[in-house]
């Protein structure tokens, strides 16, 4: 039996369906070719280009429609806070695996799915994108549609649910989010070892086709740090085997990283996040470097040329997202290929005809 939110937890106090309010609110939009900006609490709107259009909010559209601990599926609105839905799952010794940063206190889940934001567990435990199992939108014709289901095998064709995440909103208006969820581990510990970048870059690369209970792996001012979690003789046999300190507040560190709190992250530079392979040695681009996923995202603060970064980046087959001083900048993303941007023309005109959603929030012309 699927009980209701309510009758879950105490933690939703508004629970709202603003469904029909936004679809008109396209449909006017439509009618006037105005474009829209689609937000929640405005946590992420320093990712991606200058947004622009009038406001189209999800931040009342909002509640936990369905939560069956048993089934490890949790369905809600996209404008239900991160906290409630984690508080929610909590109470269950549940969680979202991909461990979303929050960037404010107001994140929503439509924000976080939308950006396809994905924390420290995200080469463990899979993306953002491996969570969702379904979705519902609004799309460019006014039109609500659901994709996907609250199953993982349910799909036959293309997973057009996944195809929302990491979006922006240029695709369509998301109402409602599908997830799976999965248990919190019995124990968790962190390892602080100092060490080289290049000899952090092995061990944690290695580390990820090891039957080792990692699940968070990060190098920073000349200190590899390592979290292993699951039950209580995991956890100590991990430790036996890796060796280095225990770190007492491991949660807080973690937690800092992954909300951007460390003092690395305040720096005035440019900020660039840099996706490579794990075992890419490291590069040789002047700034200051904070590495995490077991190696494979890469954060950048460097006052050198963009174009130079780039090219570097993609030597490697890597890619760079400009992340912050990047809101005024017209190429924040990697430039697309001639392929890939008929490819995106045509699922823009697919789902966007009119192009009123979150225009050029992207790539200009998107």
């Amino acid at each position: 039996m699927t009980e209701s939110h309510d009758s879950l937890t105490p933690h939703n106090n508004v629970a709202k369906d603003n469904r029909a309010a936004l679809q008109q609110q396209v449909m006017d939009a439509i009618d006037t070719r105005t474009p829209l900006n689609i937000c929640g609490n405005n946590t992420k709107s320093f990712l991606g280009r200058a947004s622009q259009g009038e406001t189209l909010s999800l931040a009342e559209h909002r509640g936990i429609i369905e939560y069956d601990p048993r089934e490890l599926v949790l369905t809600a609105r996209t404008g239900t806070p991160l906290t409630e839905i984690e508080a929610t799952l909590a109470e269950a010794a549940q969680m979202l695996a991909f461990e979303p940063p929050h960037f404010g206190d107001g994140a929503t889940l439509g924000g976080t799915i939308a950006c396809g934001l994905s924390g420290p567990r995200r080469p463990y435990a899979g993306a953002a994108r491996d969570a969702v199992l379904g979705c519902q939108i609004i799309n460019g014709r006014g039109e609500h549609l659901r994709f996907g289901g609250q199953v993982m095998k349910n799909v036959a064709g293309y997973d057009v649910s996944r195809l929302m995440v990491g979006a922006f909103g240029t695709l369509g208006v998301l109402l409602e989010v599908s997830l799976k969820v999965l248990p919190r581990p019995a124990a968790s510990l962190t390892l602080i070892q100092e060490c080289p970048q290049n000899e952090a870059i092995q061990r944690m690369s290695h580390l990820l086709s090891q039957p080792v209970p990692v699940d968070a792996a990060c190098y920073h001012a000349g200190h590899c740090y390592l979290r292993i979690a699951g039950s209580e003789q995991a956890v100590r046999h991990a430790q036996k085997q890796l060796g280095g300190e225990p770190l007492k507040d491991s949660i807080s560190f973690w937690h800092s990283l992954r909300e951007h709190q460390l003092h690395f992250f305040l720096s005035d530079k440019p900020l660039y996040r840099v996706v490579v392979k794990p075992a890419t040695p490291a590069l040789n681009i002047a700034g200051e470097w904070l590495l995490d996923w077991g190696g494979a995202q890469r954060w950048l603060a460097s006052d050198e040329p963009q174009a130079l970064i780039r090219e570097q980046v993609s030597a490697t087959g890597g890619h760079v997202t400009l992340l912050r001083a990047g809101a005024q900048a017209d190429v924040v993303f990697t430039p697309l290929s001639p392929a890939m941007l008929h490819l995106h023309q045509r699922l823009k005109n697919s789902f966007d005809p009119h192009r009123i959603f979150n225009p050029d929030r992207m790539y200009a012309g998107l």
